[in-house]
This record gives C-alpha cells, structure tokens and sequence, in this order.
C-alpha cells in the first residue's frame, strides 16, 4: 500500500509540473498596488472599477461615467503601446501578453477629463524561466525517483521468483528424503550389491490362509490363482490406506510392515487396522463364497521391533526385510488361529488404548525367552464408527493424530536446530517449544477439545517455521509450509484451514478472533509474565538489532515499555499465571525509563 500510494503521488506530481509547463496561460496571474495618481478636477469624473481582472498575460479594465454627454474615449498603456487609441464610445479595455512589472494606463475623454491609474503586474512563479529550468530539474528527480522506485519493485519479485524456487527445491528435498528407501533399484542393479538400513521400530504383518494345502486339492488351478489374486489385489488396497508398505507374497502367504520406509509412531495401530480390514474380508468372503470351493480362512500374525531392510539382488531387484522381529511375527501367525489377529505383548503394549484385546498366554521364542501373546478383538466402542469394531471414527483419528505430531514435531525441531540463520537469538527451536507447551498449558487450562489441543500444538510447531526461508513475512512462509507438509501427516483440509488461521493471529498488532486464537497469541507472549523475562527480553533485543537496524538499550526499554503497558492476556490460564509477574516486570522497566 505504501509503494502504491508513492508512485501514485510521484505521478500526480509530474503530470502537475509537465501540464503547468505545457500550460502556462491556464492558471491566473495576479495584479498589485492599483492606484489613482491623477483625476481630472471635472464636474463628471471618470470612474474606474475595482473590478480589474487579469487572466495569464492578459488584463482587462471597465469605467464608466455620470455625464450627460454621450461619452468618447481614447486611452493608452505605457511601457505597452507608445500611441493613443482611436475615439470609441467602448467603456473597456484589454492588453494581451503582458509581462511582469508596473505600467501606467491612460483615459481621455473629448472634454480634456483624464484619469492615470499605476498597476503592478506579479506573474505566476509558473510563468517565470527559472521555474521552467527548476521543473525541468524537478521532472528528472522524480522520473529517477520513480524508475528506481520501480527498478526496486522489480529486484524484490525477482528475488521472491529466486526464493519460491528454492523453497520448492527444498520441499522437492524434502519428499525425497522422506521418501528415500536408501537407494534406488536402479542403483543395486548397477552395483550388485545390498543397500540396508535399520530401523528401530516397525510392525510386521504375516497373513496365512488356514488349510490352504487340502483346498489346493478341490480347486482347479485357473480359480486358485483368481481367488488368491482378489485376496492379495484387495489386502494391496488396505496397507496402501495405511501407509503400510507391502514385502512381498510368498504362495499363499502376505507379508507387509509399517513404519518403512517412511518412519513414524503410529505402524502399530495402523498395521493392526489394516489386520482387522483383512479379517473381515476374509469373513464377508465365505459367507459369500460357492461351498465347493472350500472355505477360505486367515490367520494374522503381528510383532512390533527393529528390522533391516535392503533391496537385494542383480537383475531382479527385491526389496526386503530381515531381523528377529521378522521371524516372531512369522511365530504369531503360525501360533494363531484362523480368523484372529494374534499379537505379542510388545505390540499390544503400543495399541491397547485404541483396541480390546483377550490375553492368551505366552510362548517360548528362540534365544528370547518368552513373550506374551493377545488376540486382538476389535476397536474400543467409544473409538469405533460401527458395531463390530472394525473402523475408527472421529474420535480414534483424532487421538491418533496427537501420536503423529511426535513424528512432525520430531522433523520441525530437527530442522530449526540444524537450519535456522545463527543470529535468531529469540525466534528459535527454544521459543517454538516453549509455545507449543505453554498452548498445552493454557488450552487444556481452558478445557478445550482434544482436537482443537492438536491444533494449537500444530500452530505453535509450525508459527515460525517460515524463519528457515526469511526473516521478513516469516508468517507467510509458515503457512505456505503448513499447507504443503501437514497433508503428508494426514490433518484434513478443515484442519489446516483453522491453523493457518491460528499461525496468522501471530502477526504483531494482529488481535484475535476466536478462543483458540486467543489462547496461541496469549502462549506466543507467555514470556512477558516468565521469571526469565529479562534474558528472553535481551535475545530478542539483539535479534532486532541484526535484522532491523540499530537501536539503543534506552529505546528498546522506552518500546518494551509501551508494549507491556498496553499488552493484555486474554485467557482466565494466562491472567492467572502470568499477570502478576507481568506487572512486576513492568514496574522494573518504568524505573529503567524514568532514569
């Protein structure tokens, strides 16, 4: 707005200028110290009007008289014309192109009456030379003024088309990171050799139908391959839902794992999702299934640990994994029964808040002792959208996400650690996590929702994430990041709309709209009413210093001053545990002022 508003001024001032110079005869000159040095001692003086007007160079007067006589006149302007009119009853006279200075108009009539008036003429400044040459100096000024002005705004979209191509550089990065498996098949066949990595926590899924070898006696060949291939083409679908990456099959065995190769908190539960979809596809199967092809059944076997994964092999590359927590989930499904989900204690241990399960024992692992065993029933009937258990509703998802924002607030601090600009002494992975535990604080203070708690922590995580691109609009780089990466932690599309909001109420001078707002700009400046007020209060004075110019301790006392004194917590949280030290910390900044 203000770019706009100087060009429009600078624009306005040169057309003034040019049109005044192309125009001069437009505007009014103006006409000084009319007097009447003589009159004719006559019975029937002559009577000049004081309305005299004077347009650009040219002046017009009128008179009249009270004799009886049917008047004549002659009359003359000196310096202007050396000569006297003609005789002419005309009661007016008009000089053209005048030039500035004092001259001396005559009027005569027959009888001898005369009349001399002295009028001193001022031009407008505009129809003087120096003017001309002083517009023309002024015109360049401004014309550089405003290609400058517009040399700049096209430097700064420049340099904005440089940033958006880096930011997408970094996002495209980003996905490949994420997505990175350790290398490329392409890669392992060129170099026929294994490329692995470990991972320390994935789910391991092995599905095997019961009793495949007699139905492999009743059934021809061409149905078999069919019947298995609509098995594995639907189980495909269902761990691809999950984010669940597929191993492979081996005859009538399935194996898959979460976690992998993308890492993240919630395979258990996801995998276990993805076991109970199968079962009962399984089931709604044989219940609709011709009798003379046997009845298909699955036994699911489930462990949750550490793998190595690779891809192996020189023309026909594989990917794979390996590792004890491979050949205990393999047990699980061998020592299972068909149609259950059997899962070891380590893995019910990480999924028993979400689904009902039935103990069942335990059972001796080699060189592992003995490990616990569950049957997996179904999902919690407060967490489940119908009443078999099988599908997670609202709620489930929800407290689903709040493990999934480890996964994202694990990757946003790592990158603030490691990518910030060293001279953010404020703005930094510190003060994100003071946000995102004060808004914990304050929001469940006020007794809010569990969703709308995620999506004050999502807000504060990602507020000033946008620092990793620039330190100027950092918001506007925040919210452009959030709109790319939560998609990729699953946060639906009203979600995000409501974070981004919450991340644009943390612009200075931005007043809330709603409690959730109210509750992230009140965490944003929880430091005001913090005992470390004055380190916090110093980091952010040398931040400043570096990126907006200098300023004194004596002004930035003088501005923090003014900002506490008319700052206001909004939530009954914030006021109850900060306002008290708030007002102390304001005292102490008064003294400091005052001095």
């Amino acid at each position: 707005m203000k770019l706009l508003l100087s060009k429009k001024i600078f624009s306005y001032a040169v057309v003034y200028v040019t049109f005044s110079l192309l125009f001069p005869n437009i505007l009014p000159a103006q006409v000084h110290n009319i007097q009447v040095l003589a009159e004719s001692p006559d019975n029937h003086p002559i009577s000049i009007e004081n309305n005299l007007t004077l347009s650009s160079k040219t002046f017009s007067l009128y008179w009249q008289t009270d004799s009886t006589i049917e008047p004549l006149y002659r009359y003359r302007l000196i310096p202007y014309s050396e000569d006297w009119t003609n005789w002419s009853p005309r009661n007016s006279a008009s000089f053209f192109n005048l030039k500035e200075g004092t001259y001396f108009f005559l009027l005569e009539m027959p009888n001898g009456e005369t009349k001399e008036i002295s009028i001193h003429i001022d031009l407008p400044i505009w129809q003087h030379t120096l003017f001309y040459i002083g517009s023309i100096v002024l015109i360049s000024f401004l014309a550089f003024v405003l290609i400058v002005i517009l040399f700049k705004q096209r430097i700064r979209k420049i340099t904005h088309n440089i940033e958006d191509e880096f930011r997408k550089a970094f996002r495209i990065k980003q996905k490949a990171q994420q997505k990175n498996t350790g290398t490329t098949a392409l890669a392992v066949k060129e170099q026929a050799r294994i490329r692995s990595r470990k991972y320390k926590k994935v789910t391991v899924l092995f599905a095997d139908i019961q009793g495949f070898t007699k139905i492999v006696e009743h059934i021809n060949p061409e149905t078999l391959i069919d019947e298995l291939d609509r098995f594995f083409f639907y189980f495909d679908g269902v761990v691809e839902k999950y984010n669940i990456e597929k191993i492979k099959t081996i005859g009538d065995a399935y194996m898959c794992a979460g976690g992998i190769p993308s890492i993240n908190r919630t395979n258990p539960i996801e995998v276990v999702l993805a076991g109970l979809e199968m079962q009962k596809f399984m089931f709604d199967s044989k219940q609709q299934q011709n009798t003379e092809l046997g009845f298909w059944e699955l036994r699911i076997g489930i462990h949750t640990g550490p793998v190595i994964s690779g891809e192996i092999g020189r023309k026909n590359v594989s990917f794979d994994i390996w590792g004890d927590t491979v050949n205990i989930a393999s047990r699980m499904e061998s020592s299972g029964t068909a149609g259950m989900i059997n899962i070891t204690g380590v893995t019910y241990e990480l999924i028993k808040d979400f689904f009902e399960c039935d103990y069942r024992g335990k059972m001796p692992i080699k060189y592992k002792g003995e490990t616990d065993m569950y049957y997996v029933r179904r999902i919690r009937p407060e967490l489940s959208a119908d009443t078999n258990g099988i599908f997670p509703n609202q709620q489930f998802n929800v407290k689903l996400q709040h493990i999934r924002f480890g996964d994202i607030e694990e990757f946003i601090l790592d990158k603030l650690e490691n990518e910030l600009m060293p001279d953010l002494f404020y703005h930094n992975k510190a003060h994100t996590k003071d946000v995102i535990t004060q808004v914990e604080i304050i929001g469940r203070g006020e007794k809010v929702s569990s969703e709308d708690l995620l999506l004050l922590k999502t807000a504060a995580l990602l507020h000033d994430v946008g620092f990793l691109v620039e330190y100027s609009n950092h918001e506007d780089n925040s919210i452009s990041f959030a709109k790319e990466i939560l998609p990729q932690y699953y946060y639906h599309d009203y979600q995000i709309d409501q974070i981004v909001e919450l991340i644009n109420v943390t612009r200075v001078g931005h007043q809330p709209k709603n409690y959730l707002e109210k509750i992230l700009k009140d965490a944003d400046l929880d430091y005001l009413g913090r005992a470390d007020f004055i380190s916090i209060s110093d980091n952010l004075y040398k931040e400043l210093n570096r990126h907006n110019g200098k300023m004194s301790m004596d002004e930035w006392n003088k501005m923090q001053y003014e900002f506490i004194s008319q700052h206001t917590y909004y939530t009954n949280t914030a006021r109850r545990l900060r306002q008290v030290n708030k007002e102390r910390q304001l005292q102490k900044l008064k003294v400091l002022v005052t001095n």
